[in-house]
């Protein structure tokens, strides 16, 4: 039900920014994560917002690389990755979930609605 783009091929120290729209509810009561799973690798949660109030979680593996955003109109949450490296190389999905408060997290257990995921390559 969440829909993600803008995954790539980009050389290190690109930037790559990726989308995740809702074409089929409104987001306005949901928070939003972005996760990876890099192959070989456990799925890691990367950077949440909370669509109403703004607040947002952003992982200390991705702290100044990676930032989160949203356009409440266009109901679709973006991730900018700047300096990416070839460790960055996974598959990036999003999920969102509902809440009641201005506060977010990037467990994925509580997420509820998935995207099929983005793909993307890191490499010289």
């Amino acid at each position: 039900q969440l829909v993600e783009s803008g995954g790539g091929s980009v050389q290190p120290g690109g930037s790559l920014r990726l989308s995740c729209a809702a074409p089929k509810f409104g987001l306005e009561y949901y928070a939003v994560a972005w996760f990876r799973q890099a192959p070989g690798k456990g799925r890691e949660g990367l950077l949440c917002i909370v669509l109403g109030g703004g607040a947002t979680f952003v992982a200390d593996a991705v702290k100044g690389r990676f930032t989160i955003s949203k356009s409440n109109a266009d109901n679709t949450v973006y991730l900018q990755m700047n300096n990416l490296k070839p460790e960055d190389t996974a598959l990036y999905s999003c999920a969102a979930t509902s809440i009641r408060h201005d506060e977010c997290n990037v467990r994925g257990a509580e997420y509820t609605y998935w995207g099929q995921g983005t793909q993307v390559s890191v490499s010289s």
